[in-house]
C-alpha cells in the first residue's frame, strides 16, 4: 500500500467523506407526498458537513484486504446512518437539548420533535435494509454477520446502552470506571464496528482480526477523551455545535475526572498502544496510522 503524507491523509479523509454523501444522496432522495417533511428531515441530519470517521474506519480497514469499494462503501454508509439516528435523538429536548450540530440547527429545531424522533427510527431502519441487499455483498452469511454485529454495537449492550448510562448521570455516582464503560460503549462500540465491518467483508484472519479490535479498543476511547478536551477547550465555530454543555450541566466527564493535563497523558498512551497494534500490517497501515495522528491533534 502507498505510504501517505499527513496533506494526503487530510485529502483522502476528505474523499471519503464526499464518496459516503454521494452514497446517502442516493440512498435517500427526495420525496413527494405526505412524508416529504420526513425524508428533508432525514436528508438535513445525513447529507450535513462531518468528518465521517466511522465509515473511513470502515472503507480502510477493508483496504488492507483488498475487499470490494462497492460493499465497504454500502456498509459504510449504512453505519452512518445508525451514527446520524444516534445525533438527531441525542440532541431532543429530553437527552442532551442541543441546537446545533454540524455547523446548522439540529433536526428538531429545523424541523420539529416529532419529526426528529421518526427521522432517526427511518435512518436506523434503513441502515438494515442497506446492509441486507444484495448489491452490499452477494454472500448472505457476509451480510448477516455485518447485521448481527451492528445490532450489538448499536443496541442496548452497545451505543443505546452507553447513552442510558449518560442519562443516569444524576442517579448513580460518576468515576472514572463508570465514564470509561459509559464511552465504551455510546462511542466506542460503533467506532470497533466500523472497523469489524472492513473485516468482515475483506475476511481478515484471526490474527489480523485481533490486531484491528485492539485498536479499534483503544482509539476509541482516545476519541472520546479528545472529545472532552475539544469540549473544554475549543472553539464552537470550528466545531459546528455547542461546546462546555457537560462542566455547564454539571456532569462528568474524563476531563472534569482527570484534568486537563492528565486527560492528554490519558490520550497519548491509548494513541501508543493503538499503533503497536498495527505493527502487524507493517506499511500497508500508513493511512491508519495517520489516522491516530488526526486523533492527536484534536488535543493540540
Amino acid at each position: 500500500m502507498q505510504a501517505w503524507s499527513d496533506i494526503d491523509f487530510e485529502r483522502r479523509l476528505t474523499e471519503i467523506a464526499d464518496r459516503v454523501t454521494v452514497a446517502l444522496d442516493q440512498l435517500i432522495p427526495p420525496a413527494q407526498g405526505p412524508e416529504a417533511d420526513l425524508m428533508r428531515a432525514m436528508r438535513h441530519a445525513a447529507l450535513a458537513n462531518g468528518k465521517r470517521m466511522r465509515p473511513f474506519y470502515v472503507i480502510e480497514t477493508g483496504a488492507l484486504f483488498d475487499a470490494p469499494e462497492r460493499a465497504l462503501l454500502r456498509a459504510a454508509a449504512a453505519l452512518e446512518c445508525v451514527h446520524t439516528y444516534s445525533l438527531v435523538h441525542d440532541d431532543l429536548p429530553c437527552m442532551d437539548d442541543d441546537d446545533f450540530r454540524r455547523g446548522q440547527p439540529t433536526v428538531h429545531k429545523a424541523f420539529d420533535e416529532a419529526t426528529a424522533v421518526l427521522a432517526g427510527d427511518a435512518l436506523l431502519t434503513l441502515a438494515f435494509k442497506i446492509l441486507a441487499s444484495s448489491e452490499t455483498h452477494s454472500d448472505p452469511a457476509i451480510r448477516l454477520r455485518l447485521i448481527e454485529r451492528l445490532s450489538d454495537a448499536s443496541g442496548a449492550l452497545g451505543m443505546v446502552g452507553g447513552q442510558m448510562i449518560d442519562m443516569l448521570e444524576h442517579d448513580s455516582p460518576r468515576d472514572l470506571n463508570t465514564i470509561t464503560r459509559m464511552q465504551r460503549l455510546k462511542t466506542g462500540a460503533l467506532i470497533s464496528y466500523s472497523v469489524e465491518a472492513g473485516c468482515i467483508i475483506g475476511g481478515a484472519n484471526g490474527a489480523e482480526r485481533n490486531a484491528l479490535h485492539g485498536f479499534s479498543h483503544d482509539l476509541g476511547l482516545a476519541y472520546q477523551i479528545a472529545d472532552d478536551l475539544l469540549d473544554a477547550e475549543g472553539s464552537e465555530a470550528e466545531v459546528g455545535k455547542p461546546l462546555r454543555t457537560d462542566s455547564e450541566a454539571g456532569k462528568a466527564n474524563f476531563v472534569t475526572l482527570l484534568g486537563i493535563d492528565q486527560a492528554r497523558e490519558r490520550v497519548r498512551l491509548l494513541a501508543a498502544q493503538a499503533r503497536t497494534h498495527l505493527a502487524i500490517f507493517r506499511n500497508r497501515a500508513n493511512i491508519l496510522l495517520q489516522s491516530v495522528d488526526f486523533v492527536l491533534d484534536r488535543t493540540r
